[in-house]
């Protein structure tokens, strides 16, 4: 018997031991800091030193990202990495945030991470005495019956002061009368109820009214107060009031329960008899208008049934004040408090609203770069109000929790090209873990923006273009077009034409138009002096940081018969394309008596050339070959023959619409012998001119190639120097057949050299300092001359 009562002392302490031991692990886990603000002290009021009452240095605050963890959306205080102090950031207000309750308290969770540490803290918010007591209404009327009886109660409207606390409603008080006093019941939460007493039986022939004045006053340093008056009017019936079955009435009902839900039954009785006996049910005259609304009283029977739309995200529990009134010619009645509890149920989607949104996303954003915030909120409670969010879409955006509860963001999760897809509609899912579950959607519209990433682009590389040669002014003679996959500006493309800092610049005598990029021409062009060239065009966009794509632009110039044929032989002293012939009379046919010899500038059908009689003394003596321009004795000559004969010579090209130009030929008949000593003096002659001649032309070839080969020295040096005003060079004329002589003109600083040899054609002399649009041919001068050879 002692050894078994020593055990059970033994285990006692042993369980006494093991709660402080729990207690105190407990203390440990949730021990945290307490802080006491007023309300309605300034923003950025200090609340405490956070970090010194935890005992962190300032270093550790952000080294370990000290912060304030499931915050609202707009935080009342907010903490300083810095110095780890709390700071008030917006007005506090006590009734706002905790109505009516005793004690005001916030409830914050700091984080440290790297280890992660929670520490919790509470503040309280001390109440202002910033309101006055105010009554529902600023006169109130009661009718008592005479035969009332002295500690007859009558149930007053109380006073509502929002302050809490002490400063809220402390007593009442009642103007001196002789028949009632004031009696106040407390009701909890502060709450009291003030009821007027009957203290002395009322004498209608006395008094039929009777007039007080009500005060309400709270307890604040000074006090402040409210009135309302009391008219009491004095009645003469029944004594009886109906009494409840029960002290409390109490019932749960289901949010959403259907119109006609039975909710409570409440019972009353009456000791009088008959009429005064029978008992009408009725909501208190005071009851809230919102709730008579929810509600309904079976006048008769006293079940109180739903009426309206019942929801626990409104209200979670109601008041209802019941009044049971007998049917005596002066009624008497008895109020009671029905309090009915709401259970919640899913009944609420969650609500999605977009806080932060950018309107547009460069498409070189990288990943994970925040689109917009998101806040999502369910009114339920419980697991019917916690939500999960995704994106229905497969698009590269992501939804990343925040760390503050019910936020989220929309981030990058690939990367973006405005030029693949410019435009996004997302639909945003937020659904709760209800039975059954509930959701909602969202639709956002994300615009990607242009980043200039795209250089333009030719519609054509190489351009190859064929221009008429005497091409007009006015008119574009060709177009090169680039499109750029950007937008806007970053898409605006301009047109220029770089000069080539090497100096060839060969045939560049264009504008070009940078907007559209057509191309207009300086000059006219001669195709006998330039065929082809060949230039760059530069496209450039008009981004920040622009970009361009050059194309090469091959043009060739197309011959016109703009060139009427020139008589080389024969021409006279004075220009003219005269000659006088001699031949013997009496040669035989077929004896050439000269040959007509002419050129044409333009080339192809342009430039070959027909010759025919235009004129004849007599047809049957001569003959001209079409093709040669020989002309030919068709047969002997006779006496009866005349000894001068004119010979027209129509020179014709080939063109669309030919040109041409005639040659006068006089032939003369002589004897053989003047014919023989005629051409022995000729031949002499040209033995002398043809001797001279060859003596001349050495002596013209010589000092050309001496003065060529200066300018060549003088232009190398000046090409070196980069005082070079001018560049020449020269296009080889493929088509002509080598059998013409021709002079021909150049030009290098000052000095003008001149090059006699077979027909070629100058290039192009270009001015430097052009701008970037144009280039500019100047005057081009060129001498020809005709080298004579008798065949």
């Amino acid at each position: 018997m002692e050894q078994s009562g020593r055990q059970l002392w033994i285990e006692r302490w042993r369980c006494v031991a093991y709660m402080v031991a729990l207690v105190t692990l407990w203390s440990d886990a949730s021990a945290q800091i307490r802080y006491s603000i007023s309300e309605e002290v300034k923003d950025g009021s200090v609340v405490g030193n956070i970090a010194k009452d935890l005992g962190i240095d300032k270093a550790t605050l952000k080294d370990r990202e000290y912060r304030i963890v499931g915050s609202s959306a707009e935080p009342f205080f907010h903490l300083n990495n810095d110095d780890g102090i709390l700071y008030v950031s917006r007005k506090v207000d006590r009734e706002e945030i905790c109505e009516r309750s005793n004690a005001c308290i916030i409830n914050l969770k700091t984080v440290l991470e790297n280890p992660l540490e929670i520490h919790y803290v509470t503040i309280e918010v001390m109440d202002v005495n910033d309101h006055s007591p105010v009554f529902p209404e600023k006169e109130k009327r009661l009718e008592i019956f005479e035969s009332k009886s002295p500690g007859a109660r009558f149930q007053l409207q109380p006073a509502r002061d929002p302050d809490g606390g002490q400063f809220s409603v402390q007593q009442y008080k009642l103007s001196h009368n002789d028949h009632f006093r004031l009696e106040v019941k407390e009701r909890g939460e502060d709450r009291k109820m003030p009821f007027l007493i009957l203290q002395k039986q009322l004498d209608r022939e006395a008094m039929r009214e009777h007039k007080l004045l009500l005060t309400a006053v709270d307890g604040g340093r000074p006090v402040r107060s409210g009135t309302t008056e009391i008219l009491i009017e004095v009645l003469d019936v029944n004594d009886n009031s109906p009494v409840f079955t029960k002290h409390v009435y109490s019932a749960v009902l289901n949010e959403n329960a259907v119109p006609g839900t039975l909710v409570i039954q409440v019972n009353a009785t009456d000791l009088d008899e008959g009429a005064n006996s029978e008992i009408v049910y009725s909501f208190g005259k005071e009851m809230d208008i919102h709730v008579q609304k929810l509600f309904n009283i079976d006048p008769r029977t006293g079940e109180i049934k739903v009426a309206g739309i019942i929801d626990f995200e409104e209200n979670e529990s109601y008041e209802i004040d019941i009044q049971a009134s007998d049917k005596g010619t002066i009624p008497l009645s008895t109020d009671k408090t029905v309090i009915i509890k709401v259970i919640d149920l899913n009944d609420n989607s969650p609500e999605i609203e977009v806080t932060s949104f950018s309107k547009s996303v460069p498409e070189d954003s990288r990943i994970g770069t925040t689109v917009a915030l998101i806040s999502v909120n369910d009114l339920d409670s419980g697991a019917n109000g916690k939500v999960s969010c995704y994106i229905r879409e497969d698009v590269p955006f992501a939804i990343s929790p925040s760390l503050q509860d019910n936020m989220y963001a929309i981030v990058t999760k690939s990367q973006l090209d405005r030029e693949e897809k410019s435009f996004y509609e997302l639909t945003i899912v937020a659904k709760d873990t209800g039975e059954p579950s509930l959701s909602s959607e969202k639709t956002v519209s994300v615009v990607v923006s242009d980043v200039n990433d795209n250089r333009p682009q030719f519609s054509l590389s190489p351009y190859t273009f064929y221009i008429t040669e005497n091409n007009g002014l006015t008119a574009p003679v060709f177009s090169v077009r680039a499109t750029d996959l950007d937008d806007s500006d970053n898409a605006h493309i301009s047109y220029h034409i770089p000069r080539d800092s090497s100096g060839d610049s060969t045939g560049l005598f264009l504008n070009i138009n940078s907007e559209n990029g057509d191309i207009l021409a300086l000059i006219s062009f001669d195709f006998e002096t330039l065929k082809t060239f060949q230039f760059q065009v530069v496209a450039t966009d008009s981004g920040t940081l622009s970009l361009s794509s050059n194309v090469t632009v091959n043009v060739f110039i197309l011959d016109q018969n703009d060139n009427a044929p020139v008589i080389l032989y024969p021409v006279s002293s004075n220009g003219s394309a005269e000659g006088v012939e001699e031949i013997p009379r009496n040669v035989n046919a077929g004896h050439l008596v000269t040959k007509v010899r002419a050129y044409d500038a333009d080339i192809g059908y342009n430039g070959w050339l027909l010759f025919s009689l235009q004129q004849v003394t007599d047809h049957s003596l001569f003959g001209l070959d079409r093709y040669t321009g020989q002309i030919r004795t068709l047969r002997s000559f006779t006496e009866t023959d005349e000894a001068e004969h004119k010979l027209v010579i129509l020179v014709k090209d080939n063109g669309n619409v030919s040109l041409s130009a005639t040659a006068t030929v006089i032939v003369k008949l002589v004897e053989p012998k003047e014919a023989f000593a005629a051409s022995d003096v000729k031949s002499a002659a040209k033995n002398d001119e043809g001797g001279d001649v060859t003596f001349y032309l050495m002596i013209t070839l010589g000092s050309v190639s001496v003065l060529f080969l200066i300018s060549i020295v003088v232009l190398i040096a000046m090409q070196c120097s980069k005082t070079t005003d001018y560049t020449s060079k020269y296009l080889q004329d493929t088509n002509y057949d080598g059998t013409l002589c021709h002079s021909i003109q150049y030009r290098s600083g000052d000095k003008r050299y001149m090059l006699v040899g077979p027909r070629m054609s100058i290039g192009s002399t270009i001015v430097p300092g052009s701008h970037a649009n144009t280039l500019v041919l100047p005057d081009r001068r060129r001498a020809s001359g005709e080298v004579r050879k008798l065949l």
